[in-house]
């Protein structure tokens, strides 16, 4: 940085906030560009005459708003222009899908415009939940993290603070009432959108549930306690099987699929078949989206969370720094495939 920054000591504004309004004034007169090195915290601490942690605290509210940020043998260097968010905040999804698609725009909306969103995925691969966010921490205002993993994670993000950490999707049941967490009870929901859905599904001989192994979709065990809870409480034959295979479909009963590839597959082969939806093969799908409102004649009949809702809960959370944990309602919405 070519010139020296400057502070007036006798002002009454803290002199970690004078450094960091110099430092963004510098970025929106353009003399400072995105890459560009900043002085070490020794250099400021001397030529300033400040206490180190009055640099540190500087530089950690420009880290945290994502302008600045530290690398290994690099030091602190511009890592955004764009002074004017208010909020630096870090999303960790799973995998982007459509539903995630629409959740995460209305976030987006929800969060408002003064916010910047660094948006990362971890695809099922535990190591990598963790490596990106033990690798992020103290680079943002705000976590949302989506943990999709059938088993303990806990350990791993309470390396964030409580206060800044939104668990979204599902629940992690290590942590207290104290974390911020915004949920779908699967189990729940999953039963009793099933039992909504059941003088439909009575129609049929069984009801299979196929799974898959994609690594962009995620099963909750949830999902799978509350079929079988609904098989057994109302002596439904049910069936649990990996993956979809076509050829195995059979006139007379029920199917639930979750990825949308296997769904157009399933009606491409119903119109190959000349099966009717709804009447000679049924079919139900988890977690609503756009194409299920059409696919098929009458669209695809789904248990499902309202994503847009969910959205706009955790702006309002995230800005309220609302904690406790929260359930998201669920709801069957029925067309014509069942």
């Amino acid at each position: 940085m070519k010139n020296k920054l400057q502070i007036e000591p006798k002002a009454q504004k803290p002199k970690y906030q004078q450094i960091v309004d110099e430092i963004t004034e510098r970025i929106q007169q353009g003399l400072l560009k995105r890459g560009d090195q900043l002085p070490t915290i020794n250099e400021i601490t001397a030529s300033l005459g400040v206490a180190r942690m009055t640099v540190i605290r500087a530089y950690e509210e420009l880290r945290e708003r994502g302008i600045v940020a530290a690398q290994h043998g690099k030091g602190y260097y511009i890592a955004s222009t764009n002074i004017q968010a208010s909020m630096h905040v870090f999303v960790l999804f799973d995998a982007m899908n459509a539903y995630k698609e629409v959740l995460f725009h209305a976030m987006k909306e929800a969060l408002g415009e003064n916010v910047s969103i660094d948006l990362f995925f971890h695809y099922h691969d535990l190591k990598v939940f963790e490596n990106v966010i033990v690798n992020n921490i103290g680079n943002y205002n705000f976590y949302i993290i989506m943990p999709h993993f059938n088993e303990d994670v806990s350990d791993i993000v309470k390396q964030i603070s409580k206060d800044k950490l939104l668990i979204l999707d599902i629940d992690v049941e290590q942590l207290d009432e104290e974390y911020a967490v915004l949920y779908q009870d699967f189990e729940q929901n999953f039963y009793q959108g099933l039992t909504g859905a059941l003088p439909m599904i009575r129609k049929y001989e069984s009801l299979t549930l196929f799974l898959s192994k994609n690594q962009f979709q995620y099963t909750p065990k949830g999902i799978l306690i509350g079929f079988n809870k609904f098989c057994e409480e109302y002596q439904v034959k049910g069936e649990i099987v990996d993956n979809l295979d076509v050829e195995n479909l059979q006139k007379g009963h029920a199917y639930i699929l979750f990825l949308e590839n296997d769904l157009v597959r399933f009606v491409n082969f119903t119109h190959k078949k000349h099966l009717k939806l709804g009447e000679d093969i049924g079919l139900l799908s988890y977690d609503d989206t756009p194409i299920k409102e059409i696919l098929a004649e009458d669209g695809i009949t789904t248990i499902s969370n309202d994503f847009v809702q969910m959205g706009k809960m955790v702006g309002r959370m995230v800005h309220n720094r609302q904690k406790g944990k929260i359930a998201s309602a669920s709801s069957l919405i029925v067309r014509g495939s069942l």
